[in-house]
């Protein structure tokens, strides 16, 4: 039976029978004391470890360069090689596969390495914050919760408000388009306030609404500080920037990336960000000399790199943006700022990069030769651009490989600290060289503040924190580094550093993994892992093997699991958005649709069947998907009904024969798959009004998903400008999946999903 409120254990007051021999007793909220500093986490995204120009690059990041300048340089600092492993360890202090973040957060295993969230035993330090007493707030790219539950029908509870934000804008995917992003608001999708013509670029925007945060809770609570994590979308493809940064690198990287990867080693060794013994590593295979390319592959890769130069740059502006406001608003001396990139440069652009990324992850390799055409688009809203591996390497100098592998390219990064209530001024524009890890980030702040992360939150036993404070080196810069064993894992590459050594495994899907070659390497004299030592030093090699299996089962790494395409078929099981028959029934009005959580029709043969009542002009889009760049949209324009099949910008459209009835009518579209090519038919209320081929079915569409009634973001069609709301009664959309599909069909969808992640 419930207690009555004289016997609230929580009440400490005294009630009587009257006010005369009662006392009353008010709750004192926890707060984390007048002096507690604010804290800033600004995540960048596939940025490698040369980009920023204080750690070699020619590329324009004066504010980041400043905070480096006036705080501190972290250039022994690793992370995962992916972007959902790297943000989890972030937020907890803790080991990716200890909480349940293997790999991105689009699937699921079934074992504890693989949730698709953060594990609830691992709080993370926004939930731990605001226990305390902070205000908790988060702007950008979470990709932290499975994403058949990123729709508005959630659940949220792995959502950022239900992780220990107080407020969160961005986007829940791990991508997004810059121009016209998919975006959620605390619990709840949002359309963006503006439109690229009038200036919009999701990165401002993120800003704008960090900044309206933090005002309106240091406005009328000035004495409780701020926790902010702001994980841009940038540097991640798309690249895309405002056309004023893409004019301001024109031409500039025409002297090609092996000029660029010399001239930023170079200058990394006057800043002394690398040791003076460190070498260039050789080109990783595929990237071929510079000078021996053809000169259309020279354009074309050379005008993809100023797409993301000019992205990084209008990046940084936004920093810079967040920064000025702080210092103009008293708040930024005793705000500590930590800045990081989650894992290496991407390798996801493929030998030439690529005009339009989804082109590559239907299989289709565009030659330099066609994507040249369009070469004026890259960097604007009509292009989803990545730089080729040429460029990418460079943007990991001095090291080999990239983001996704354990060598030193895919996990060490940048990280800056300002902070100058906590950094002397004569500690301040120094190095630290010490080896750090992105799981040390959140114990360090712990120590900072006088925190004792809870044994037990929200009644669940908490997983032991087990990265290592760094908080001593910021006034000793000699001091050493506590973390001196760090494993990392990567769909089955493996590699372990401990101490001075560094044992390294590059796995392929399939390979054996008791038999695949290991690299051994020095990195006190050999940062960049140019003289492998595997042959030379077998028990040093042995030693670190075995070492690497004990740390494993220490953090719940086993088992190793290569699968990746594998598993996005799991979407139809235990429960998901994806129902067993196939059948999806959609009533307006409803909010866009993640692309996970959406009817699952890349590279499927589908009926789509429309239930509509119309007056006479009543016109628009009835059901689309994906962007300008590439999608479906299904609408009614000048009485006919028409399908724009937008296959990367050839269009497959049919336009009925015969005029939409007035009043109540069914329009079907039906959609077949024949191997590469397709083919759309329309009915009108059962009788065919014609079809059309397509030419190439794509089995990967777009990572913007689905609106019902309207047209998201950019119009998909060039027949309408978005969003296109049907005016009639539009009283459901029904999409029927064909039973099965072929094999080979779900394995090439399956193969690019996966690939995009």
């Amino acid at each position: 039976m419930p207690k009555s409120p004289a016997e609230r254990a929580d009440f400490q007051g005294i009630i009587g029978r009257t006010l005369e021999d009662s006392e009353p007793w008010f709750e004192t909220p926890n707060h984390p004391g007048e002096d507690a500093p604010n804290i800033v986490l600004i995540l960048l995204d596939d940025t490698g470890f040369s980009q920023l120009g204080c750690f070699g690059s020619s590329i324009d990041t004066k504010n980041m360069d400043g905070l480096a300048a006036n705080g501190l340089q972290f250039t022994n600092f690793h992370v995962t090689p992916l972007c959902s492993p790297t943000r989890a360890s972030l937020l907890t202090g803790r080991s990716q596969h200890a909480v349940g973040m293997r790999s991105v957060s689009n699937f699921r295993t079934g074992f504890p390495n693989m949730l698709g969230h953060i594990t609830n035993q691992a709080a993370t330090i926004a939930e731990v914050l605001q226990a305390e007493g902070y205000a908790t707030f988060c702007t950008g790219k979470w990709h932290l919760a499975p994403m058949d539950q990123c729709s508005a029908a959630g659940p949220f509870e792995q959502w950022p408000l239900g992780r220990g934000f107080d407020r969160f804008y961005g986007f829940l995917e791990g991508e997004t388009d810059q121009f016209y992003p998919d975006l959620v608001c605390d619990n709840h999708p949002v359309e963006p306030p503006a439109e690229p013509e009038e200036g919009y670029h999701v990165s401002e925007d993120l800003i704008d609404r960090l900044l309206e945060m933090i005002s309106d809770s240091k406005g009328i609570r000035p004495d409780r500080p701020f926790f902010a994590y702001l994980p841009f979308g940038a540097t991640h493809a798309p690249h895309q920037a405002p056309s004023e940064y893409l004019e301001k690198y024109r031409g500039i990287f025409d002297e090609g990336w092996d000029i660029f990867r010399e001239r930023w080693f170079k200058q990394q060794l006057d800043l002394g960000v690398i040791p003076p013994n460190t070498q260039l590593a050789p080109r990783n295979p595929g990237v071929e000399p510079w000078d021996e390319l053809p000169d259309n592959q020279k354009r074309l890769a050379a005008r993809l790199q100023e797409a993301f130069a000019a992205f990084l740059d209008h990046t940084d502006d936004q920093i810079g943006r967040l920064v000025e406001s702080l210092d103009n608003a008293g708040h930024l001396e005793n705000t500590i700022i930590i800045l990081l990139a989650d894992n290496g440069a991407s390798q996801e652009g493929g030998p030439f990069g690529v005009m339009h990324e989804m082109k590559f992850f239907n299989g289709i390799f565009e030659t330099p030769d066609e994507a040249i055409k369009r070469i004026d688009d890259i960097g604007g809203p009509h292009s989803h651009t990545n730089y080729p591996w040429g460029w990418a390497q460079a943007g990991n100098t001095p090291f080999k490989w990239y983001k996704q592998n354990t060598h030193e390219g895919g996990v060490h990064v940048p990280m800056i600290m300002h902070w100058p209530n906590g950094i002397t001024e004569k500690q301040r524009g120094t190095l630290r060289n010490q080896f750090s890890n992105v799981a040390d980030i959140v114990p360090t702040i712990y120590e900072l503040l006088e925190i004792t992360p809870p044994e037990i939150y929200n009644g669940i036993p908490q997983l032991p924190i087990t990265g290592y404070s760094f908080a001593h080196l910021l006034e000793d810069a000699n001091g050493e580094s506590k973390n001196t064993v760090q494993y990392f894992e990567n769909m089955g590459s493996r590699a372990l550093i401990a101490g001075e050594w560094k044992a390294v495994c590059r796995h392929i899907q399939g390979d054996d993994y008791d038999t695949e070659q290991w690299e051994l390497y020095n990195l006190a004299d050999d940062w960049s892992e140019c003289e492998d030592l595997a042959t030379a030093e077998p028990k040093k090699l042995t030693e670190l093997q075995n070492l690497w299996w004990d740390e494993a089962e220490k953090h719940g790494v086993l088992p190793l699991d290569d699968r990746g395409f594998e598993l996005f078929g799991a979407r139809f099981r235990n429960r998901s958005p994806h129902p067993t028959n196939r059948r999806y029934i959609y009533r307006p009005p409803m909010s866009p649709i993640p692309g996970q959580a959406s009817a699952a029709i890349g590279g499927r043969s589908f009926d789509l069947t429309a239930r509509i009542s119309r007056s006479e002009g009543d016109e628009g889009v009835l059901f689309s998907t994906g962007t300008q760049n590439s999608g479906i949209s299904t609408f009614i324009q000048g009485d006919h009904f028409v399908v724009d099949y937008n296959s990367f910008d050839e269009h497959s459209i049919v336009k009925s024969s015969s005029k939409v009835p007035i009043g109540d009518s069914t329009l079907v579209a039906e959609f077949r798959r024949f191997g590469k090519h397709g083919e759309v038919t329309i009915l009108i209320d059962g009788e065919s009004e014609g079809s059309v081929e397509i030419p190439f079915y794509m089995r990967m569409i777009s990572s913007v998903g689905a609106s019902i009634g309207y047209d998201h973001g950019s119009a998909v069609s060039s027949h309408y400008e978005s969003p296109f709301s049907f005016s009639g009664e539009l009283h459901e959309i029904e999409i029927q999946l064909a039973e099965r599909r072929t094999p080979d069909a779900e394995e090439a969808h399956a193969r690019a999903e996966n690939a995009r992640q």
